[in-house]
């Protein structure tokens, strides 16, 4: 629909990564791609593209017509996570994610976020949780500086995926209700398969069901679904 330039990254992704910092996330994948979707959106900026766009292969976009990059230097995509404490209660966790990226030419935040995570996986000598340098030192530079976030471009816990196949549920209400706008595309999370959390089958359920604009009927106000 835009005319946009696409390239598939397999294994050939870590390839960018300085050997120091391959050797040492060789086993923590997750923390590899996060740094190296950096250095190759960096790479493709300095190579002349106006614009660089990173989606996981796990990101769906199923409204393309209202998925419109927004008028900013950079953003990010927004995490509205829900699931059950260890009392069994629902809660929301509003963060933001690196599932999408943009950035421009001019921006000044791709430079420090990619030095930024660079420094920290340098000086690490402990264990590293998987969102190391992805949503979690995302949102707490968003926490300090808010960034821009493409608020449409959403996240899908296995608690609201079940919520959207039912059609109902207070997961799902507690998405719509802490999202700012309708999302158009999603990270699905398709992890979650792994963790059996989520079944293959449901999983195509749920593309089904949203690239046939189920959630585009759900009424934010009225919680009806």
């Amino acid at each position: 629909m835009n005319d946009y330039e696409y390239q598939f990254f397999g294994d050939e992704l870590f390839d960018c990564l300085p050997a120091g910092l391959f050797e040492k996330t060789r086993n923590q994948k997750v923390i590899a791609s996060d740094l190296a979707r950096l250095l190759v959106l960096k790479g493709a900026l300095n190579r002349g593209y106006e614009t660089v766009i990173w989606l996981d292969a796990d990101f769906l976009i199923f409204n393309p017509a209202e998925f419109v990059l927004p008028d900013q230097p950079y953003a990010v995509g927004r995490e509205v996570w829900v699931q059950n404490d260890r009392h069994g209660k629902l809660r929301v966790f509003k963060k933001v994610h690196n599932a999408f990226l943009m950035f421009r030419q001019g921006n000044h935040f791709l430079d420090f976020y990619s030095e930024t995570a660079e420094r920290l996986l340098l000086l690490n000598q402990g264990a590293m949780p998987p969102q190391f340098i992805g949503p979690k030192l995302l949102t707490a530079i968003h926490n300090v500086a808010i960034l821009p976030v493409m608020e449409s471009a959403g996240m899908l816990s296995p608690a609201v995926i079940k919520g959207i196949l039912g059609r109902e549920g207070q997961a799902l209400d507690l998405f719509v209700n802490n999202s700012p706008v309708l999302i158009t595309a999603a990270n699905l999370c398709t992890s979650s398969c792994d963790k059996d959390e989520v079944s293959e089958v449901e999983m195509q359920q749920l593309i089904k069901l949203l690239s046939s604009g189920v959630l585009i009927h759900i009424d934010k106000n009225s919680g009806n679904h």
